[in-house]
């Protein structure tokens, strides 16, 4: 995940492309397995990022055209791995197949925007709910109602009724930056092993997890009371 920061300090979306969390996957085996609905899936991958980062800007009081609020930090995306999708596949007794993995499986696609804020999570899950690109045909609001482990996050299961990948399915995942780090630190556990004192882990992520959810509240609330403090300075200097 990357993001850029141009002179005039607004950090701006740059994507990433690829074929799973293993940095080595072997191209051809994806190749092999996703055939020629590969580049359809991609090119899905690069349609829906770009409609991510078309999201409308400078929406903050006070912003001006050269220092613009940019709601959305950075975006990512991927396509899931041979390897993972048949692990999936086999778990909910569907044939290894390529379409069957299209069929069956919603998250083949998979984006991921990030965010400085909560509540242009929220805003930003309204505005992609209205795209006339694709469908939404579900969401899970684990912000507002976090799993057991402390996770939080908004997530879109939808489907794609224009362009390339028409019917295709995918998974939108959109969070601040502060609980992505929190999740990237969480996702390597679950492919850990044998780890001493998991529980301990377990219990510290989690507590950290609630942390950073109040901390990214603090934070809003500083924010708009900025916002509110700069539009009461432009009533008063606009008064005669």
């Amino acid at each position: 995940m990357n993001a850029e920061t141009n002179a005039g300090g607004n950090t701006k979306t740059k994507t990433e492309t690829n074929t799973g969390t293993n940095a080595d996957l072997d191209r051809a085996d994806t190749n092999s397995f996703y055939g020629d609905r590969l580049s359809v899936m991609q090119a899905t991958a690069e349609q829906l990022t770009k409609i991510i980062e078309s999201y409308p800007g400078n929406t903050r009081p006070g912003n001006q055209s050269d220092n613009k609020y940019h709601p959305v930090l950075y975006c990512t995306s991927r396509i899931k791995s041979p390897e993972s999708m048949k692990n999936k596949l086999k778990k909910h007794g569907y044939p290894l197949t390529c379409e069957s993995a299209l069929t069956n499986v919603r998250d083949a696609i998979g984006i991921r925007a990030i965010c400085s804020f909560s509540d242009d999570v929220f805003a930003l899950a309204r505005w992609l709910c209205e795209r006339p690109e694709f469908n939404v045909i579900n969401q899970k609001d684990y912000i507002s109602y976090p799993k057991p482990n402390g996770y939080r996050s908004y997530h879109l299961i939808l489907q794609l009724v224009d362009g390339p990948g028409d019917g295709l399915f995918a998974e939108i995942q959109l969070r601040t930056i502060a609980i992505d780090f929190w999740a990237s630190l969480e996702h390597q556990l679950k492919y850990k092993h044998e780890i001493t004192h998991e529980a301990l882990i377990r219990s510290e992520l989690k507590r950290c997890a609630d942390e950073i959810a109040s901390i990214d509240l603090s934070m809003q609330t500083i924010r708009d009371l900025i916002d509110d403090n700069f539009s009461n300075c432009s009533e008063r200097s606009s008064s005669p």
